[in-house]
């Protein structure tokens, strides 16, 4: 009789695992998925109740024929993939693989790879969960509705190689909402007016004019301003009021998942897909010595708060021996989670605050490090006293008017002593002007008057941080999708990060423009959420899968055959605009989209074949962008023949050209060139800051480099795919086809060269 088998996702736990269970169990990893819909079919039979039509995942021989090798004749199988819906699929999946006559499965729930919690999740083994697999399953039913039969729409109205998709386009809505209002928005003048003041012992420190007369004052502009200084000229600043109090503020619980991603993408500059690739890292176990793998952090996707009494206690033991009773809790402190949070996972926390940074950052790289510190920090904070800031306010009138001046102070940091946010650390700079000890109705001495022209400002883009908090906080996706959302959206060209601020791309605001004209609801953010809390609801049993699918698909196949008669054509008949052909001087321009990209043509074509590249300024306006007339010199020298280059204009835009042709024929793009479009993978070269992006060789092939050439080389023919690996954790893998097994995502580590099919990804968004 063959043991036992625990069957694992990854194949870097399979070392920790059996570690712990020592000989009385094989352990085999599944890579992932192994089971997925077909890639180039719909794959779910609408008529037969949403019926999803799985296939083995093409090059996933090798991997089911170890499964069933490792399994022998065992009765018992223990499934223990990740605790998570993605997870629960994967066992169900493999169950469906390895079943056999007389066979007994188990749902296995490794939270933490640590030998207790191991050990102790053995003992815990229970039925497979229909109910969370309903979930999982009825999302990828939808995404797939939504993204099989919305895309090929984009395909024909707008341009090959489009992809809409049932989060991923609410995402790229929101950006796009948020940069139309800012180009809407209208900056609106005003003046503050502030004194510098000097009491009787220092500091210094400076006051804001408030109020005249008791009643809140505005400064729409400099007559204003000047008209309360002419009245302060001769007024004696005086000490009406002094407000002293003492604040208690209570650290912040341990991290869930969106946090944490917001959190490292502030603090550490992390990407939210970096700090789930590292925190992977974390949580599937780190040599601590020879032969001593252990899971450093508990499982990393959750929205729950929820910690263990026991490592609470720990916690609270550790404060006393370092920071001494004061700075302890005499009991835990538990948090409160938000009503639709899943308490299946414990918050993200340290395995043991044993395990400090200081003792376990020789055996970390510097990215694993300062996650780890980040985890580790934030969760002993969690259990440590409240800090105590002191908060004195002046006012001070000056004839009618009222300055005021704020100032703050730590009179004892209890859990600031370990850990601060990012928004408080940002909040106590605005807020640390430190004031003197002054009496009421002592008078000051006026050091200097300031006034100053400002302007209203309008919304801010979003950062990789705050657009993961505009999604929490709406609703939309779920923590564990975060990532895949913000890589997908770069990686088809809708929106760029520039300066570490999204903002929509052309192509971004002509597909969001398309898809809300067709489908208002479908890509509505209350509607999205209400979707998730659905979901939630099949995981909790409260609803069944095919009345959520039905209420569904009813209403959108609809709006998709109205789309497919509807829907504009940029492609044909083009987007319109409020501009006048200035050739034919009648006809109103309009946007159309060809195989280079999108432009604007005279709606008069064929009788007027005018056409003009455009550009949008801050304001959303549209203007054709005026072609290179002739040949403009530049300072540059050709590198080929030393010859001077000029500026010249062709199907891609502007580009330099060596004057030394048709001898000589080097050009460079100005531009990026048509293909120059990002992949979502940073620049694999060491102390480079670059992207790889696709470009094309001179001969027209494409092929892949970073973004700061000429500063950084960094090129491959091979296409890279912003999934890391999950044999060794290579930050990328790169794609490749081959006839015997099609197109497979391969590691580009020598001393690894994984390789997976691209359905293997561990994403639980593929359409999103």
């Amino acid at each position: 009789m063959s043991k036992p088998l625990v069957v694992v996702e990854s194949p870097t736990k399979v070392r920790t695992i059996k570690k712990y269970l020592g000989d009385d169990y094989n352990v085999a990893a599944t890579v992932g998925h192994i089971k997925d819909l077909p890639s180039k079919d719909l794959g779910i039979d609408i008529e037969n109740d949403f019926t999803p039509q799985y296939k083995t995942i093409p090059g996933k021989t090798k991997v089911l024929s170890q499964l069933k090798s490792a399994a022998g004749d065992a009765t018992d199988i223990y499934l223990a993939t990740d605790p998570d819906r993605e997870g629960e699929a994967i066992a169900w999946h493999t169950s469906e693989v390895l079943k056999k006559k007389g066979r007994n499965f188990h749902r296995v729930l490794f939270h933490e790879l640590t030998k207790k919690a191991i050990l102790e999740a053995m003992t815990k083994a229970q039925d497979m969960n229909r109910d969370k697999y309903e979930a999982q399953q009825t999302r990828r039913i939808l995404d797939r509705l939504v993204g099989y039969q919305i895309s090929p729409l984009l395909w024909r109205k707008v341009k090959g190689g489009l992809s809409a998709g049932r989060v991923q386009s609410v995402a790229v809505r929101i950006i796009c909402d948020r940069e139309r209002a800012i180009q809407a928005f209208t900056p609106v003048e005003y003046w503050s007016i502030t004194a510098n003041l000097k009491g009787v012992a220092p500091p210094a420190f400076a006051a804001k004019l408030v109020r005249k007369n008791g009643e809140k004052i505005e400064l729409p502009d400099e007559a204003a301003a000047k008209a309360v200084l002419k009245d302060l000229e001769s007024a004696q600043f005086v000490v009406d009021k002094v407000v002293k109090r003492t604040t208690r503020r209570n650290p912040l619980p341990p991290f869930i998942t969106s946090k944490l991603q917001q959190e490292s993408i502030q603090k550490l500059r992390f990407s939210a897909k970096k700090t789930m690739m590292v925190a992977q890292q974390l949580y599937e176990g780190i040599d601590l010595g020879p032969g001593e793998p252990v899971g450093l952090i508990t499982y990393m996707r959750t929205d729950s708060t929820r910690i263990a009494d026991e490592a609470a206690q720990e916690a609270l033991a550790l404060i006393n021996q370092r920071f001494g009773k004061a700075y302890a809790m005499d009991r835990p402190r538990f948090f409160k989670n938000k009503n639709k949070a899943q308490d299946a996972h414990e918050a993200i926390r340290p395995t043991s605050v044993h395990h400090t940074p200081d003792q376990v950052k020789r055996y970390l790289s510097k990215d694993q490090l300062a996650l780890y510190t980040l985890i580790w920090q934030r969760f002993v904070a969690s259990q440590m006293a409240q800090a105590l800031i002191d908060q004195k306010t002046l006012s001070i009138a000056a004839g009618d008017y009222t300055f005021t001046a704020s100032g703050s102070s730590v009179k004892f940091p209890g859990f600031l002593a370990v850990y601060q946010s990012a928004d408080d650390e940002a909040e106590s700079s605005r807020k640390s002007q430190p004031l003197p000890e002054l009496a009421e109705k002592s008078q000051l001495e006026l050091l200097g008057i300031d006034p100053k022209q400002h302007f209203t400002q309008p919304p801010p883009r979003f950062s990789e941080a705050s657009l993961v908090k505009e999604l929490e906080e709406n609703g939309i996706g779920r923590p564990s999708t975060y990532a895949a959302i913000l890589s997908t959206i770069r990686g088809k060209g809708y929106v760029e990060l520039i300066n570490r601020y999204f903002r929509p791309t052309e192509l971004g605001f002509i597909v969001n423009d398309l898809l809300i004209a067709s489908f208002p609801e479908i890509f509505d953010v209350e509607f999205t959420a209400r979707l998730e809390t659905d979901l939630d609801r099949v995981e909790q049993s409260e609803v069944e899968a095919l009345t959520i699918l039905n209420q569904f698909y009813g209403p959108f196949s609809r709006k998709l055959a109205e789309a497919g008669e509807s829907m504009l054509s940029v492609k044909g008949v083009g987007m319109p605009t409020d501009l006048t052909c200035p050739l034919c001087q009648k006809n109103a321009l309009r946007i159309k989209m060809g195989k280079n990209g999108h432009f604007l043509a005279c709606s008069g074509y064929p009788e007027c074949t005018y056409s003009s590249d455009y550009e949008r300024d801050e304001k959303g306006v549209i203007a054709p962008v005026a072609p290179v007339q002739q040949s403009e010199a530049t300072d540059k020298v050709c590198e080929l023949c030393g010859k001077p280059m000029v500026v010249k204009r062709g199907r891609y835009g502007d580009f330099l050209a060596c004057t030394g042709y048709p001898e000589c024929k080097h050009t460079q793009s100005l531009n990026g060139g048509p293909n120059a479009k990002p992949t979502g993978v940073s620049c694999p070269e060491k102390g480079c800051d670059g992207e790889v992006v696709e470009k094309s060789s001179k001969r027209g092939k494409i092929f892949y480099g970073c973004n700061q050439y000429p500063k950084c080389s960094f090129a491959t023919w091979d296409k890279p795919v912003a999934i890391p690996c999950p044999a060794c954790g290579n930050a990328y893998m790169v794609e490749k086809t081959t006839k015997r097994d099609g197109t497979v995502h391969v590691c580009p580590n020598r001393d690894c060269k994984h390789r997976q099919a691209p359905s293997e990804a561990r994403n639980p968004q593929t359409e999103d």
